[in-house]
């Protein structure tokens, strides 16, 4: 099943996204996940000069790597933050994506707002407009407290739109959620729109992301539900080393064509 596959470059966090660009080209990628999280990963924000933007856009061209979704998390319970969500989305429409990524919560940065499933839905409802004008989808992901597809899939039916749908993280299911990610996909199975391959290795609330195929994530499992389930949802790969980080940026590359590898080795076309 052809299906978009690309790297998030938050698998550089703490190097620039020059250097990201580079390392996702150098293993053989044409896709990336651009990284917009506020406090944690900024390698493009709403901030940055015209300018500079306009450079990265010409350097992928460069390189022949698509910006196909963007990192944009903000705490959607906190109507003060869709504010930020918005100029996301219009940072998302610049670079020509299909996809924007949030958390329900703050991804790396505390949530100064809670709220229960109506507002946020009413929340999210307020960025349609802008989805629908762009022609692109926000998919929110199992993070946090939204830490399984039975979740966010009663948040996604709530809202009812074709544009809002879920970005299922496979190691994030187990981090917060104890789940099983091959079973618990199967809950949310028909709003499943995206997916980070990521995998997990120790206890579950072990902080041990390495690269595909090194940890405990049942990815062939995965990847016959979807086939099962005729789902083509783009793939995002990404990696969050331990919590003392890579040691230097040839760890991060390595990870990346290893994880492009086990792909490869699973028949995938990258």
């Amino acid at each position: 099943m052809k299906r978009i596959i690309g790297v998030n470059s938050n698998c550089y966090h703490g190097y620039s996204i020059e250097e990201a660009l580079e390392g996702i080209h150098k293993a053989g990628f044409h896709y990336v996940e651009l990284t917009a999280t506020k406090g944690w990963t900024e390698h493009v924000f709403p901030t940055q000069t015209f300018s500079y933007l306009l450079g990265l856009k010409k350097k992928m061209q460069e390189l022949s790597i698509i910006p196909f979704a963007l990192s944009g998390h903000c705490n959607l319970m906190d109507r003060e933050r869709m504010k930020d969500f918005a100029e996301n989305i219009e940072l998302a429409r610049f670079f020509g994506c299909q996809y924007i990524v949030s958390s329900v919560g703050e991804a790396h940065l505390e949530d100064k707002e809670t709220a229960g499933n109506d507002i946020l839905a009413a929340n999210i409802k307020s960025v349609i407009p802008l989805l629908e004008d762009a022609d692109m989808t926000l998919v929110l992901e199992i993070h946090g407290a939204h830490c399984n597809g039975k979740i966010l899939k009663e948040i996604v039916d709530l809202i009812a739109s074709d544009y809002v749908r879920i970005n299922y993280d496979t190691a994030n299911a187990i981090f917060y959620g104890g789940v099983k990610p091959e079973e618990d996909m199967q809950n949310c199975k028909d709003e499943i729109a995206y997916m980070h391959l990521k995998d997990k290795r120790g206890g579950q609330q072990e902080w041990d992301f390495p690269a595909l195929g090194k940890g405990t994530v049942n990815f062939p499992k995965i990847f016959e539900n979807l086939e099962n389930n005729k789902n083509a949802c783009p793939f995002s790969i990404e990696i969050e080393f331990t919590k003392e980080g890579p040691k230097d940026i040839a760890e991060v590359n390595q990870a990346v064509l290893d994880s492009y590898q086990y792909l490869r080795e699973k028949g995938f076309d990258i």
